[in-house]
């Protein structure tokens, strides 16, 4: 089964990046890419296969990764998938409020495109090997 990732952030130039990350680490991921906090919800909340992890940026305009992470706790279908933090911010603040809103993980960019190859590398054989299939609707 291949896993299917969602990717959130507003600066397209991460988003391609993202892209070829997974392009080159994963080519048979599916990787889905939104540039906002509701456009992702509005695809989630009609989904009818949810990702098997999100990965969502936390300092977006108008809607921040918070605001998203929060939104998909609440709603119990989308409770369960799995929610990194992967952002530029390595605020103590920030860290432990993702951890208090129940992200499972808290990743901060590298500053390279090598080095963030490595973590797109790393994320994908830790969640290819880990993995939870969920059921009902949606799930994997």
């Amino acid at each position: 089964m291949t896993l299917r990732v969602a990717v959130v952030d507003d600066n397209a130039m991460d988003r391609q990046l993202a892209t070829e990350a997974f392009s080159e680490a994963c080519p048979a991921c599916t990787v889905d890419l939104f540039s906002s906090g509701p456009a992702v919800l509005s695809h989630l909340l009609t989904a009818e296969v949810l990702p098997d992890v999100l990965l969502l940026d936390l300092n977006m305009p108008g809607f921040s990764g918070f605001e998203v992470l929060t939104s998909l706790k609440a709603d119990p279908r989308l409770a369960q998938i799995p929610v990194v933090m992967f952002t530029t911010s390595s605020a103590s603040r920030d860290v432990a409020e993702a951890y208090a809103l129940h992200a499972s993980s808290y990743v901060v960019k590298a500053p390279s495109f090598h080095a963030f190859l490595d973590q797109v590398e790393a994320f994908v054989t830790y969640w290819q090997l880990n993995r939870v299939s969920r059921a009902g609707p949606g799930g994997a």
